[in-house]
């Protein structure tokens, strides 16, 4: 197990967050805040998807309304995005987010953040610091002259400080870059010089496969590091993708215990099975399943010592009758014919639900 860097612990809502508490899994909505009725069905298909927390836009007092309503019917915490009018803080503190994104340097007068600190305190919210490479105070483009990790830095923790000054610790920071490096170093600076708990992240990193690996990247350095404690794969794509590959990557770093993992070889000239076409339909079909369990699929008997660690496991025997072997536990318990596997793995799921949700 990764160790991770002691943080003072914050809550959003009921989701509690720092180095003695897993790691959550963020995602954003993406529809008109304002039709409630879009924006609620897509946060129920976040929570489905296994997201522990939920960012919703809230530019407008129509969209704080829809808000209010939004949050009486959502199961995980949800967190209001606020730029500029403090007001909308106000709002949806009073409302019952679990969260406030804001940038006190950019909601306006100090009152502002005095009135923001209150309804935080009043309604045992959290306040996120979110700092973005390409939106920087002109102050501090000005002194570094273009966006870098210092500058980020900087930004985050002078914000902090206004916070601090007003008697308010419940708050958690993210310095996101579009730059996978600057994101990097930004974090690391961060987490050297703070006891925040860390929201990762890669702003804008684009579509699901770039914007994946980008993310990927930082997270996996930095996690290696001990250095995170919420992460969102931010996507130009269905959010639920976000979720998706939000959690693979903890399962990857075994940060997350729940869920599918699939391990498979790349196939070669050797393989007696179709393993591409069997890996797309025990992702699709299992794209759900909460339970921690492993599946392997190996073309041939090469990478057999795979298929036998996993919960259950194939390889393939024989080119001309397309059979493989199949792993249960450690052990080789029969031929199957390629068609046969996806009818035993559903059995096998059902004959050793105790086994596989340990």
């Amino acid at each position: 197990m990764l160790s991770r860097r002691k943080t003072r612990i914050v809550n959003v809502g009921k989701v509690l967050i720092g180095s003695d508490y897993p790691i959550p899994v963020q995602s954003m909505t993406n529809t008109l805040t304002e039709d409630a009725e879009s924006t609620l069905r897509q946060v129920k298909q976040l929570e489905a998807a296994g997201a522990d927390i939920v960012r919703i836009s809230v530019p407008n007092t129509e969209a704080a309304a829809a808000f209010a309503k939004i949050v009486k019917q959502a199961s995980v915490p949800l967190i209001s995005d606020i730029h500029y009018d403090y007001k909308m803080a106000l709002l949806t503190a009073d409302a019952g987010a679990g969260c406030l994104r804001i940038n006190p340097g950019n909601i306006g007068s100090a009152k502002g953040v005095k009135e923001v600190v209150k309804a935080a305190k009043a309604n045992h919210c959290s306040i996120r610091i979110g700092v973005n490479g390409g939106s920087l105070e002109r102050g501090l483009l000005e002194k570094y002259g273009e966006p870098c990790a210092e500058a980020m830095v900087e930004s985050a923790l002078t914000q902090a400080r206004l916070l601090e000054d007003l008697d308010f610790q419940n708050i958690k920071i993210s310095v996101k870059a579009s730059d996978t490096l600057m994101t990097i170093q930004a974090y690391e600076q961060l987490a050297q010089q703070s006891d925040y708990p860390l929201h990762l992240g890669v702003t804008e990193a684009g579509g699901l496969m770039d914007g994946t690996i980008k993310s990927a990247m930082a997270f996996g350095y930095l996690l290696y590091k001990g250095i995170g404690d919420t992460i969102r794969v931010s996507l130009t794509a269905d959010p639920v993708e976000e979720v998706k590959a939000g959690q693979k990557i903890l399962k990857a770093f075994k940060l997350l215990d729940k869920g599918i993992n699939i391990v498979s070889c790349p196939t070669c000239s050797r393989r007696s099975i179709d393993v591409i076409g069997l890996v797309e339909t025990l992702e699709k079909k299992y794209e759900n399943e909460q339970r921690n369990i492993t599946l392997a699929v190996m073309g041939c008997p090469v990478n057999r010592l795979e298929a036998i660690r996993a919960d259950f496991g194939v390889y393939g025997l024989d080119k001309n009758n397309h059979t493989c072997k199949l792993c249960v536990k450690g052990v080789e318990v029969a031929i199957l014919k390629q068609e046969e596997v996806l009818e035993r793995f559903d059995s096998l799921f059902n004959e050793n639900l105790e086994f596989v949700s340990k």
